[in-house]
């Protein structure tokens, strides 16, 4: 990869590719998952170290065969064990669950597939039908180079078998490493019976060595993504211009146009529009709600019948309630804007609770920040504030408040009143900037 992340905490739609094995994994309810370490080991421990997953660590890389002996002494020899690689990160669960079906205490499984071009790849010789061995391409004979069967790598097998055969590697070939594909040969002499499970497709099983396969199969991924929401009823309007990195939920009649991207879990609800180039992550989107061009909405709500930017940023805990509007270029953040209020250009509103239809003129800020403690501002019902007004927090604007535009508010705006803030300039001497609390 060329890099200073281990292979296989290279992200593939915004997930390692570990962690896709993982899950892959997990679907099947094992008694325990272990992963055997060697190569950027803290890096990779660190990355997953909330998962419920055991570790062990390969200290010399010494090959597959040494890989698997590593995490074989906790493992009761009445189990079976189903080996997955850390960089193909796209098997699917009921693949695996047919490898499991398929091993027996007198059977192992084995996931291949035939490809077109196999270079690289441990081929399956077969006599008979029945598999007899695997050769890795490296030590391939012309005869075997032209077999298009090969090892995918993925298999079951009985532990009280796998713990024999790992007993007898040698690496007497071409890279002195303990292969684990050689316990197929062992497997033929002990009558162990090699049943074989066949991929999906080639995307399902193939292994990220260099950036090209984790593009190739990231753009894989995706299209899968685009596929699903189309047969769920979703409009895209270019499938191939849209990117999927966590879990999407999406109600009748959404239409998505280009250069979306979905991260976290997102819920977007009937009839909700989405403009190009926005980006959503870990966001609710309510019915009939329009999300203009460029916006981004992250760790936020929007209600039913809301209209959001263009060029909109919703931060962590902004909940817009129905029919509220943010328009171009308005930033929110921390903030409950009520239903039917509008901030519709070029403002901040942040740490403050809004009630029901309040405008917010252009160029208006909510000053929450004093340089080391945030405060809260407070907006009652049908309140109108005029443009280029700077509130500053702590404070609050009574039912119904009129605020003339190029006010500067320190203090609590009446109810029902118009309040206006205009001065000539000028410094005072002495003052400090406040101190962070303790």
């Amino acid at each position: 990869m060329r890099s200073s992340v281990p292979k296989v905490l290279h992200k593939l739609a915004h997930r390692s590719l570990l962690e896709h094995v993982c899950t892959a994994a997990e679907q099947l309810k094992p008694t325990k998952i272990c992963v055997v370490y060697g190569h950027g080991g803290d890096q990779v421990r660190n990355h997953l170290q909330d998962e419920n997953i055991e570790w062990a660590e390969q200290i010399e890389q010494l090959g597959t065969g040494h890989a698997v002996a590593q995490a074989m002494p906790t493992i009761p020899a009445s189990d079976k064990v189903l080996i997955l690689y850390g960089d193909v990160p796209l098997i699917k669960s009921h693949t695996l669950e047919l490898m499991l079906e398929n091993c027996s205490e007198t059977a192992m499984s084995l996931l291949t597939i035939e490809l077109n071009d196999p270079t690289g790849y441990g081929r399956i010789v077969r006599e008979n039908n029945q598999i007899t061995s695997i050769v890795e391409h490296k030590d391939a004979n012309k005869a075997q180079l032209a077999i298009c069967e090969i090892n995918t790598g993925i298999m079951c097998v009985p532990v009280k078998q796998l713990n024999q055969w790992l007993a007898r590697l040698n690496n007497d070939n071409a890279q002195a490493e303990y292969y684990l594909t050689d316990i197929i040969a062992m497997a033929v002499k002990d009558k162990i019976a090699i049943n074989t499970v066949s991929a999906t497709n080639s995307y399902e099983v193939e292994g990220i060595n260099d950036r090209l396969q984790l593009a190739r199969l990231e753009r894989y991924y995706q299209s899968m993504q685009a596929e699903q929401l189309m047969q769920q009823g979703v409009t895209l309007r270019d499938p191939a211009r849209i990117d999927v990195r966590g879990e999407i939920e999406c109600g009748q009649d959404v239409i998505i146009d280009i250069n979306v991207i979905i991260e976290g879990k997102v819920e977007i609800g009937d009839g909700v529009q989405i403009g190009p180039n926005v980006i959503l992550k870990d966001c609710r989107i309510g019915t009939g709600s329009i999300i203009e061009a460029n916006c981004v909405i992250e760790q936020a709500t929007v209600g039913n019948e809301c209209n959001v930017g263009p060029f909109a940023r919703l931060r962590p805990g902004a909940n817009l309630a129905n029919k509220a509007k943010v328009g171009n270029f308005v930033e929110v953040k921390n903030a409950d804007i009520g239903e039917g209020s509008k901030v519709n250009h070029l403002s901040y509103i942040g740490d403050t609770s809004m009630g029901k239809n309040v405008n917010v003129g252009a160029g208006t800020i909510t000053c929450n920040y004093d340089g080391a403690n945030k405060h809260r501002t407070i907006i009652g019902d049908n309140v109108f504030v005029g443009s280029n007004t700077a509130m500053v927090a702590p404070i609050q604007l009574g039912e119904g408040a009129t605020i003339g535009a190029g006010s500067t508010l320190t203090t609590d705006a009446d109810a029902g009143a118009l309040t206006l803030t205009r001065s000539k300039q000028k410094t005072l001497a002495g003052w400090k900037r406040p101190t962070k609390k303790k």
